[in-house]
């Protein structure tokens, strides 16, 4: 199973191309989880119930079998490296963006974060 990080930009759709990609090449299913801890009153990253239809779609249409689950009210990171625990989960796909390492140092990164924390690879990439 390849898990993709998704969020709703360029950055989870380059996530999610990769991720489906690699999930052909290998013959595995997908699970992409898009997800939200909910502490504020609107979030970027969290696909509204319009962009989840078309990403369904695009899914369905990809010929992969999928699982597609949007978690409220956990971090976006561990509820990533919840999914890369199961048994099954081989590749952990993520969206990145250019960071100035102080801009590392001082905000800290999601995707720094499941790189260090990952006990499975990881497959990072730009849109």
């Amino acid at each position: 199973m390849i898990v993709i990080g998704y969020s709703a930009d360029e950055f989870g759709d380059a996530a999610l191309e990769h991720g489906i990609a690699e999930a052909k090449v290998r013959g595995a299913n997908v699970l992409v989880v898009n997800s939200t801890k909910g502490d504020a009153l609107a979030d970027p990253a969290f696909a509204p119930s319009g962009q989840v239809r078309d990403l369904e779609e695009l899914l369905a249409s990809s010929g992969v079998p999928y699982e597609l689950t949007q978690l409220v009210g956990v971090d976006v990171v561990d509820s990533l490296l919840d999914a890369m625990e199961k048994p099954e989960a081989e590749l952990l796909v993520i969206g990145i963006r250019h960071r100035t390492p102080v801009g590392k140092l001082l905000l800290g990164s999601h995707s720094q974060q499941l790189i260090l924390r990952c006990p499975k690879p990881v497959l990072a990439v730009k849109p």
